[in-house]
């Protein structure tokens, strides 16, 4: 069964293609600390930047099945961003001995819940990190890919007093699955529940009232390994928790993707060419590995700029529409003229994002 799981959570292929793995210039940043309790047995890796000074935010980054907290960070750039924009850096790891593919176990209930497993581990972490480097307590956020993003959801569910802000890249809603079967039916199709019952599961995680995290969503609509209506799902969930109206968003378009926001509190991206994978701008941050995606987007700046880390302009202007106006999405797609099978699969995309309900007829 777990050798079924992580063949689904592994790149299929589609979309941006990974190239061989670029060497870094310097040695990866990342050192390893350690770290008690740890009732999830989990490794700490952390990164300080040179200059990093006391009240600094933190930010989490939670790896990929496969994947290793130093390949995280060397792929997606985010000791880089550190290092511009001066913010401690903490990457938790998966064990071989709890998961033997070292996904996090997002599906267990011995593991997502407040307190325990490997849950727990990862907010000791954040404590000692806190604590250790005198950073600032208020601002801390946590964010991952695929089983991390799942992990990043949970985090933000279990413990959401510690986080000011979240994102979920090619994840899943807290509350998806309860274990290894759940899993897979969840990564091919997310459960069917109104926003209210997708809400209520993180209501139901602690005893905290809000406010709450803000949360930034990263989907590609063509992932064949955790379907689009995931990011739906996601999206419903902190919708419903935020009190806000999945009608009322703002929509334009960034770099290629489709860019959903409501008031700050609440985005969500989805690459309508973009397979499983973090979407990064090789050129800006990062490289380009096994679901790691250059797809010409670097989700960790916008994602860093969303949380408030950083109010540099990115490198991309972005093409703004009224809020509440219909996305000409088809126009933006099939503007040039295309082969008949590229233009069969922007139309299919384009029906994707429809039937996931983040683009409106």
């Amino acid at each position: 069964m777990w050798r079924k799981l992580v063949t689904l959570m592994r790149f299929d292929g589609r979309g941006p293609k990974a190239s061989p793995l670029k060497s870094r210039p310097q040695a990866e940043p990342l050192t390893e600390s350690s770290f008690a309790p740890n009732p999830g047995n989990l490794r700490m890796f952390e990164y300080l930047p040179t200059r990093l000074g006391a009240g600094a935010p933190l930010v989490v980054i939670l790896h990929g099945c496969g994947q290793t907290a130093a390949g995280y960070d060397l792929g997606t750039g985010w000791s880089q961003l550190a290092d511009q924009l001066g913010f401690a850096l903490l990457a938790p790891e998966q064990k071989a001995a709890n998961n033997p593919n070292t996904c996090f176990d997002w599906f267990n209930p011995e593991d997502i819940t407040r307190g325990e497993g490997e849950a727990a581990s990862i907010a000791r972490m954040i404590q000692t990190m806190v604590e250790t480097h005198r950073l600032d307590a208020t601002r801390i956020y946590i964010t991952g890919l695929s089983a991390g993003g799942a992990m990043a959801a949970v985090m933000l569910a279990t413990y959401p007093e510690m986080f000011q802000g979240g994102a979920i890249i090619g994840g899943l809603a807290f509350g998806a699955a309860q274990n290894v079967r759940d899993a897979l039916e969840s990564m091919r199709s997310a459960p069917l529940r109104t926003p209210a019952q997708w809400g209520e599961l993180v209501r139901a995680a602690s005893d905290h009232k809000g406010p709450w995290p803000k949360i930034s969503i990263w989907h590609g609509a063509l992932d064949a390994v955790v379907n689009i209506n995931n990011a739906q799902a996601s999206v419903a969930q902190w919708a419903d928790v935020h009190g806000l109206s999945l009608m009322g968003a703002a929509q334009d378009m960034v770099d290629g993707a489709v860019h959903l926001r409501w008031d700050g509190k609440l985005e969500v991206y989805t690459l309508p060419a973009l397979g499983h994978g973090t979407p990064i701008a090789s050129r800006d941050l990062g490289q380009p590995a096994p679901f790691i995606l250059d797809a010409g987007i670097s989700s960790t700046r916008r994602i860093a700029e969303f949380w408030g880390l950083t109010s540099a302009a990115v490198s991309q202007p972005t093409v703004s529409r009224p809020a509440g106006a219909m996305l000409k999405i088809e126009a933006e797609l099939l503007h040039h003229p295309q082969s008949d099978e590229t233009a069969q699969k922007e139309n299919l995309v384009v029906r994707a994002l429809k039937a996931a309900g983040l683009m409106r007829r």
